[in-house]
This record gives structure tokens, sequence and C-alpha cells, in this order.
């Protein structure tokens, strides 16, 4: 009422929150299973295991629609891509605005209910180690960034992952019921080309010009300050910039293997196709027919004769 802004830090009542909201998604995550996801794979009648691969991709369109949306919505309000400059300036963020922590927390909550949903989804054995290692990559980041008060940062490169994931778990989802139809996979591949190009460009602009230049260069455990002095090392700020850079090659040289060995198989499959067709033209060529007509099915010479010869009758 007097017009003074609260703002929040993290702690220990975090867990609490946490393990609410891990009900929460529990509950959601079955509401969208049982009043979306059973009913359409009931008219798809998919194998088990597009069965499983389905039910993840609904899933994950859901979660990523939402989160993608509630992430642009909190950027932009907050002013994160109208001014760039405050992805660094006054490092360590460690105060934050009521809907910035509350979308870290629900985070957390979601991939932290998606163990506990390997059992109730029972999924199959050798999906599991695949999905655990993403789930895995996800809590690192998104607690890392949370904790070490990098959150601006944060929330901007999964709003750059979430856009692409989305692209792929929606082409998915249309490839299952039209197997012929794979042209969301080419926008994903745009889309992730592009994020991918993004993402680094920001790890370059962060890490390599904006935390170099904040003013508390000490390290600060209690207050927060956990990097800034370490980049103001030439040699540690290259190294950094050197690691992210080979990470996100390899992420592009497991793309484009991807997308080669796709487009291998798509050639592969249309030359089997022109052949099958080759072959079924030489199989039905024309039949050649007798000389002379057919007159309910009976074949007569051309004089209107019957081809048979007559049989005489004794006298």
């Amino acid at each position: 009422a007097d017009g003074e802004l609260v703002q929040y830090h993290y702690g220990l009542k975090d867990l609490v929150t946490i393990l609410f909201y891990i009900f929460i998604a529990i509950i959601l995550h079955a509401v969208v299973q049982e009043y979306a996801l059973d009913k359409i794979n009931r008219r798809l009648h998919l194998s088990k295991v597009k069965h499983s691969k389905f039910n993840e991709s609904g899933q994950l369109v859901a979660f990523h629609l939402t989160s993608m949306v509630w992430c642009l919505y909190v950027v932009v309000t907050e002013g994160y891509i109208s001014n760039p400059r405050s992805l660094w300036e006054n490092y360590p963020h460690v105060y934050l605005p009521f809907q910035v922590k509350f979308f870290y927390l629900c985070q957390l909550a979601y991939w932290l209910h998606a163990l506990p949903e390997l059992y109730f989804q029972k999924v199959r054995k050798e999906e599991i180690p695949r999905q655990l290692r993403c789930i895995a990559l996800y809590l690192v980041h998104i607690a890392g960034a949370y904790l070490l008060n990098l959150t601006r940062l944060g929330l901007i490169l999964l709003l750059l992952q979430y856009l692409a994931e989305f692209f792929f778990h929606m082409a998915r989802l249309v490839y299952f019921t039209d197997e012929n139809n794979e042209k969301l996979f080419n926008i994903w591949a745009v889309v992730f080309v592009v994020t991918r190009l993004f993402t680094l460009t920001l790890y370059i602009l962060v890490i390599g010009f904006g935390l170099p230049r904040v003013e508390n260069q000490a390290l600060d455990p209690e207050r927060g300050n956990f990097f800034s002095f370490l980049f103001n090392n030439i040699l540690f700020r290259m190294s950094v910039l050197l690691l992210v850079c080979l990470f996100q090659a390899s992420v592009m040289w497991r793309f484009i293997h991807f997308q080669l060995r796709r487009w291998r198989e798509y050639w592969n499959e249309q030359s089997s196709r022109k052949r099958a067709a080759a072959g079924a033209k030489q199989q039905a060529k024309p039949l050649k027919r007798d000389s002379g007509y057919h007159e309910n099915g009976v074949v007569k010479a051309e004089n209107g004769t019957s081809p048979r010869t007559k049989k005489l009758k004794s006298p």
C-alpha cells in the first residue's frame, strides 16, 4: 500500500515450497494424461514403443508451452530483454522479485516430480537412463542459476531451450499421428540452430564482456558474489568461453549427425518406393489378345464364324 517493493532471497524454506509443488505437478501430470493423452491414444492405436514416446512428448509439450509463455512474460515485465545490460549489472542478483523466485521454484518442482513419474508411467528400462540424464541436466542448470545468483541469465537461456524443445516434441506428436508429415521437424531444425547461435552469443556477451566490468570484483560468498573476481582474470575468462564453445560445438555436431541420418533414411525410403513402383509397372504389361473379337465370352473369328471346328453329322 505504501509503494514498497518486496523482494526475496533463497533459503531452507524453499525446500518445503518445492515439496508442495511437486505434489501439484504430479496431480497436473495425471490430469493431462487422463483427460487428453489417453483419449488420443485410444484413437490412434499406437504400439507400446510409440505409446510411451507419445505420452512423453505430450507431457513435455504442455510443460514447455506453459513455461515458455510464463518465462517470456517474466523477462518482458522485468525488462531483461529491453535492457540486456541488466543481465550483469549490479551482480550479484541476490534479491529476486516474487515472480522470478516463484518461476524457479516451480521449475525445480517439475523436474523433481519427473523422477517418481518414471515409476508411475511405467517407463521402459531402456528409456530410463536417457530420461534420468535429461532430468539431471535440467536440475543442475536451474539450481545452479538459482543458487549462484545468475537468475537473469538463466531465464533467457531457459526461454531459448524451451522454445527449441517445444517444436521438437510437437513435431514428434504430429509424426505419430501421420508418419508422412515431417514438416515440423524441418521447422524445429531451423529453430534449434537459431537458438544455439543466440545461446552462444549470450554466453560471450555476459561472460566475456559483462561480468568482468562489475564494480564489486571481490569474492564475497555471504553477499552472493561467486564469479566476478574470477572473470576479471583473462585466462580464466577465455578458458570458460572455450569450454562453452566446445560444448555448443558438440551439441551442433550431434544435431548435424542426426539430420544427416534422417535425410539418408528419407532418401533410401524414396528410392525403395520408386523401385517398387517401377516393378509394379513392369508386371502390369497388357496381355496379347487373339485375333477376332469377343462376344458373350466366346472368341469369334473376324468373319463372324466360330474358330472351333464343327463336328460333321453322320449321314
